[in-house]
C-alpha cells in the first residue's frame, strides 16, 4: 500500500504566513514612501539649484555689463583726452615754431643796431660823443637781446613741455589700447552661453593671477593718467599763451593787455560751458532720478496695499476662530501662526509706509534740487550769452598781425576744438 509522501523541512503557522506577508507590505510601503521623499526632496533640490545658478547667472552677467559700461566710460574719457592732447600737442608746436621764427627774426634788428653803432665809431675827433643817438642804438640792443633772451627761455620751456605731453600721451594710450582689450574680452565673456562652442573646465579658474590690481587702484591709475595729461595740457595752455604774449609784447603795450583780456574773457567762457554742461549732466540725471523714485514709490505703495490685503484675509481668519464652540475654541498652531502673521504683516506695512514717507520726501528734494539746477541754467546761460556778446563786441579791437604770429589761436589756447570736448568724465 503506497504512502503519502511528506515535503521535508521546517512548517510554519499560518500566522507566520500572515506576519510575513504583511512584513513584505509593510517593507514595501516605507520603500515607496523612502523612495516617494527622495523623489521629491530631488526635484526640490533641482528647482532650487536651478533657479540659484540662473540669478548667480543673471547676476554676474549684469556686474559684467556694469563692468564693460565703466571701463567703457573711461575709455571714452582717454579717447577725447587723447584727442585733446594731440591737438595741444600740435598747437604747442605750431607756437614753439613761431617763437623760434619771431627769434630768428631778431637777428636781422641786432645786426643792423650793431651795424649803426659800427658805423658810428668810424667818427673822429669831436664827433665821437655820447649822444641821444647812439643811445638809443644802445638801448635797441639791449631790448633786441633782451627779447631774444626771453624768446629763447620761452623756446626751451615748450621743447621741456613737449617732451612731457608725449610722455603723458603714451601712457593714456597704453591706458586707452588696454581698456579696449579689457572691452572686447568682458564683452566676449558676456557672449558666452551653454551653447557656446568654445567653453570647457579650466585648471584653477578661481586663482588671482599675478599682478592682479584693486578696483581702486584701478580706477585711481586711470584718474592719475587723465589728470596728470589735463594737468600737462593745462601747463601746456598756459605756457602757449606765455609764449604767444611775449611774443606779442615786442609790438606794444596795447596788444599785449587785448591778449590778456581776450585769454581771461575767453577761459571765462569755457568754464560758463563747461558749468552749463555740468549742470545739463545734472539735470538729465536728477531726471532719471526722479523718474525712477516715482516708479519706486508706485511700487511701495502697491506692495502696501499687497500687504493690507494680507492682513485683512489673516484678521478675518482669526475673528472666523473666534466662532469655534465650546472646547474647539482652543490656541492651537493655527492660531499662533496666525496672529505672528498678523503682527509680521503689521510690522511690514508700518515699514512700507515709512518708507513711502521717506522716498516720498527724498523726491520732494529731487523736485526742490531740480528747481535750483535749472534756475541756475538760465543764470548760467544768460552770463554765457552777454560773455560771447563781450566777445563780438571785442573783435573790433583786432589789428593786423605780424607775420611772426602763430596759426595758432593761442589767445584762446585752443585749436577751435569743438565745444563738446570736454576733458571731465562724461
Amino acid at each position: 500500500m503506497a504512502s503519502l509522501s511528506v515535503k521535508p523541512g521546517q512548517r510554519f503557522t499560518l500566522p507566520d504566513w500572515q506576519n510575513n506577508s504583511l512584513l513584505i507590505s509593510a517593507d514595501a510601503e516605507q520603500q515607496r514612501y523612502n523612495s516617494h521623499h527622495i523623489r521629491q526632496e530631488g526635484r526640490a533640490l533641482c528647482n532650487e539649484t536651478g533657479n540659484q545658478a540662473r540669478w548667480d547667472e543673471h547676476n554676474n552677467r549684469t556686474r559684467l555689463n556694469d563692468r564693460i559700461t565703466s571701463v567703457d566710460r573711461w575709455r571714452e574719457a582717454l579717447a577725447r583726452c587723447l584727442t585733446d592732447i594731440d591737438l595741444e600737442i600740435d598747437a604747442l608746436t605750431k607756437v614753439k615754431e613761431a617763437a623760434e621764427n619771431a627769434l630768428q627774426a631778431k637777428n636781422l634788428c641786432l645786426d643792423v643796431a650793431i651795424e649803426c653803432l659800427t658805423f658810428r665809431e668810424s667818427r673822429r675827433d669831436i664827433d665821437v660823443v655820447r649822444d641821444p643817438v647812439e643811445e638809443e642804438l644802445l638801448r635797441e640792443v639791449k631790448a633786441i637781446e633782451k627779447t631774444k633772451k626771453e624768446l629763447q627761455q620761452r623756446v626751451d620751456d615748450a621743447f621741456k613741455k613737449l617732451c612731457l605731453l608725449k610722455e603723458a600721451r603714451q601712457q593714456l594710450s597704453c591706458d586707452h589700447r588696454h581698456k579696449v582689450e579689457t572691452l572686447e574680452l568682458d564683452r566676449q565673456c558676456v557672449s558666452f552661453n551653454v551653447t557656446s562652442g568654445n567653453i570647457s573646465f579650466k585648471v584653477n579658474p578661481t586663482r588671482i593671477p599675478d599682478g592682479t590690481t584693486a578696483l581702486r587702484e584701478w580706477e585711481l591709475n586711470s584718474q592719475c593718467n587723465k589728470e596728470r595729461a589735463e594737468a600737462e595740457m593745462r601747463a601746456s595752455v598756459d605756457l602757449r599763451g606765455a609764449i604767444t604774449l611775449t611774443i606779442a609784447q615786442t609790438n606794444n603795450e596795447l596788444d599785449a593787455q587785448r591778449i590778456a583780456t581776450e585769454f581771461a574773457l575767453r577761459k571765462r567762457i569755457r568754464d560758463m560751458e563747461g558749468a552749463l554742461s555740468e549742470l545739463r549732466w545734472q539735470e538729465k540725471n536728477t531726471l532719471e532720478e526722479i523718474a525712477e523714485m516715482e516708479e519706486e514709490i508706485r511700487q511701495l505703495e502697491e506692495n502696501i496695499r499687497k500687504r493690507t490685503l494680507d492682513l485683512k484675509v489673516a484678521h478675518t481668519r482669526l475673528e472666523t476662530r473666534t466662532y469655534r464652540p465650546h472646547i474647539e475654541l482652543c490656541r492651537d498652531q493655527a492660531q499662533y501662526g496666525l496672529t505672528d502673521e498678523v503682527q509680521q504683516l503689521e510690522g511690514t506695512i508700518r515699514a512700507l509706509q515709512q518708507k513711502r514717507t521717506e522716498s516720498q520726501d527724498a523726491l520732494d528734494a529731487l523736485y526742490r534740487q531740480l528747481h535750483r539746477i535749472q534756475t541756475d541754467i538760465g543764470y548760467k546761460t544768460n552770463s554765457l550769452q552777454l560773455d560771447n556778446k563781450c566777445m563780438d563786441t571785442r573783435r573790433k579791437l583786432v589789428v593786423p598781425v605780424e607775420k611772426f604770429e602763430p596759426e595758432v589761436d593761442a589767445v584762446n589756447r585752443t585749436r577751435n576744438l569743438p565745444r563738446s570736448s570736454q576733458l571731465e568724465l562724461a
